[in-house]
């Protein structure tokens, strides 16, 4: 609300805490107010209005997509308390021969011979199956549940698309930067519209792309004493971007034969699965960062890259082994 009529500074509390014992909300606020005069906080990031309000509606969307799932899971355990073990035989309770079971439930319709004639597609071929499954006891009290999960489904559902429809509108003027980014492996029209809500198109508020990157919460943490490395820790933060990204790089590395497949691949026996797509999410960021700030589509690396650079670390490493044991070995392309 005070965006243009003062100049605004949003400091980060981690930053400019004051010494432990003598907090109040006077002395913070004489501490701050000296930090300020002393030009000693430095701003945080802070889009621009219009990249705000689409980030609310892209917040949104995750918030309510998140309902759905709930009530979803809901619904499984009113099944379940009816015996009904249809998540068992179908993929998802909530595609079109479960939702037509369900519905038929709804409506009091108990034999299983008759649900099971409801299925649909490559599920009709497990009749047998489907009629053990939807064989259970559902009481009047359950009808009443299952109808009211769904009702609170699909008004989510209803709002959700309600939110895609606005976002489709709001990004219209991006529409060149959310191409770029989709062309990236593993980012979707989804993930595109949350990367441009929660970093924006203005790339020069980072200076370098590692700026970006720990901003995001996707870089580990400094934090040495005597020489000893304490903790390599990823900080806490960034959970609406960061959980984008970890998915996207999940879906990245399904891709055969490119670059961050051999990323991760080559991570993975070192630092083990969860660091090596914490990599790959930092590498796709950092992929980002330049296609928004070069206005440029994405690039494919040679994956050959990542092999050559590690058979030239491996000889290097040989060779500094075998110096250190007294032989003097000299690799031209090593000199």
């Amino acid at each position: 609300m005070l965006d243009g009529l003062f100049e605004l500074t949003l400091g980060n509390a981690t930053h400019i805490r004051n010494v432990p014992g003598r907090k109040s909300d006077v002395n913070d606020a004489t501490w701050i107010a000296d930090l300020l005069a002393h030009g000693l906080i430095r701003g945080s990031f802070v889009p621009p209005v219009e990249i705000q309000e689409l980030r609310d509606l892209t917040r949104t969307r995750k918030e309510l997509t998140r309902e759905v799932t709930q009530h979803v899971q809901r619904l499984q355990s009113v099944l379940q308390d009816c015996n009904i073990k249809l998540d068992s035989v179908a993929s998802s309770v909530m595609g079109k021969s479960g939702r037509a079971m369900l519905d038929a439930l709804v409506e009091g319709k108990t034999d299983p011979v008759e649900l099971a004639e409801l299925a649909l597609g490559a599920l009709r071929k497990k009749h047998d199956q489907l009629v053990e499954a939807l064989r259970g006891k559902v009481r009047p009290h359950h009808s009443f549940l299952l109808k009211l999960h769904l009702d609170q489904i699909d008004a989510l559902q209803r709002g959700i698309a309600e939110l895609e429809a606005k976002i489709e509108e709001m990004l219209r003027p991006f529409a060149d930067a959310v191409a770029h980014l989709m062309t990236m492996p593993g980012v979707g029209d989804t993930a595109a519209h949350v990367l441009v809500a929660e970093i924006g198109l203005d790339m020069s508020r980072f200076p370098t792309s590692g700026h970006l990157v720990s901003w995001a919460g996707l870089c580990p943490r400094m934090d040495e004493s005597a020489g000893k490395r304490r903790s390599t820790r990823l900080r806490k933060g960034g959970n609406w971007i960061k959980t984008t990204l970890v998915q996207c790089a999940w879906a990245a590395v399904r891709a055969k034969g490119t670059y961050l497949q051999g990323q991760f691949l080559r991570l993975k026996a070192r630092r083990g699965p969860r660091k090596a797509i914490m990599a790959v999410a930092a590498s796709m960021l950092t992929s980002a960062y330049h296609m928004l700030r070069d206005d440029e589509p994405y690039r494919e690396p040679d994956p050959t890259q990542l092999d050559e650079r590690e058979r030239r670390r491996a000889a290097k490493r040989l060779l500094s082994r075998l110096g250190e044991l007294g032989y003097a070995i000299q690799l031209p392309e090593f000199s």
